[in-house]
């Protein structure tokens, strides 16, 4: 397995559809084949077949993708399963999506010596080391964005907040313009390195993908994501004002209760396993 799709791996709610032999790109799932496989072996096959393509030029720069019904189709997955394995490709970037129009495969990128493989962040205790290694990160490359912003990144954070509010209100992707906005943001430093290190990341950026919010009652899960977001905006108006501490700050803040939330997971999850 190449280093390109090692490091595409993303965790899919269990119970879709999938064959006993894998999914390889191209080959329709039979009918009536329905087995429960382990969620990262299933979506890592998904994730997998598509950069395989890409990288053997099967699929090429400005090619289309497949719609979300024809893979949906052809691999027996739930749309849920596809739009994370899209996120994923994105923010690999893989591909890109424009809205109303499709997908399309992005020129693959010469690989670098950094790379953090999704698979490995499966546990709240992982998820916790990621989360101190963003807040050095992600603290300092929002000071920077707000002292290097042009008028230009403000409306694409602008784009990606809207983008996420209203997908909370219509129970849709807030995974995608999630990433965006803190990519947005590493763009916003004129520094490359931010927005390489921040790429290579990739969906292991959002704890919520892996722990917080499946576990929370649908009822609450809209309640959360607008704290979620809310904690963006105060990012954005810093950095917006070109308040170089009050963005620090405000990202300080943010991250740090994405760690709290998980260490009230992993401590919850211990008093489960002792008592």
């Amino acid at each position: 397995m190449n280093n390109l799709s090692t490091a595409l791996t993303l965790d899919i709610p269990e119970g879709v559809r999938g064959t006993g032999g894998g999914m390889s790109p191209g080959r329709p799932v039979a009918a009536g084949a329905v087995v429960r496989r382990r969620s990262r072996s299933l979506s890592h096959e998904l994730v997998e077949g598509f950069a395989n393509k890409i990288q053997a030029q099967h699929l090429k720069p400005g090619d289309k993708l497949p719609t979300e019904s024809a893979i949906m189709q052809e691999y027996g997955v739930s749309r849920t399963v596809v739009r994370e394995a899209i996120s994923r490709l994105q923010a690999a970037g893989l591909v890109d999506t424009h809205h109303g129009i499709g997908t399309f495969v992005l020129e693959v990128r010469a690989e670098t010596s950094f790379r953090i493989n999704p698979a490995d962040v499966a546990t709240t205790m992982d998820v916790l080391a990621v989360l101190e290694l963003r807040i050095s990160l992600e603290t300092e490359s929002a000071g920077l964005a707000a002292q290097r912003r042009t008028p230009e990144h403000l409306v694409a954070m602008r784009a990606a907040l809207d983008l996420f509010e209203a997908n909370v209100d219509q129970c849709g992707d807030t995974v995608t313009p999630d990433i965006q906005f803190h990519l947005e943001i590493a763009r916003a430093t004129g520094n490359r390195y931010f927005v390489d290190v921040m790429s290579h990341l990739g969906a292991t950026l959002l704890p919520r993908t892996r722990i917080n919010a499946s576990r929370l009652p649908v009822s609450e899960q809209g309640q959360y994501l607008h704290r979620v977001n809310q904690e963006h905006e105060h990012i954005y108006d810093a950095i917006a004002r070109s308040d170089t501490e009050g963005a620090r700050a405000a990202m300080r803040m943010h991250l740090g209760n994405g760690r709290e939330r998980q260490r009230r997971a992993l401590e919850a999850t211990q008093g489960a396993v002792t008592g």
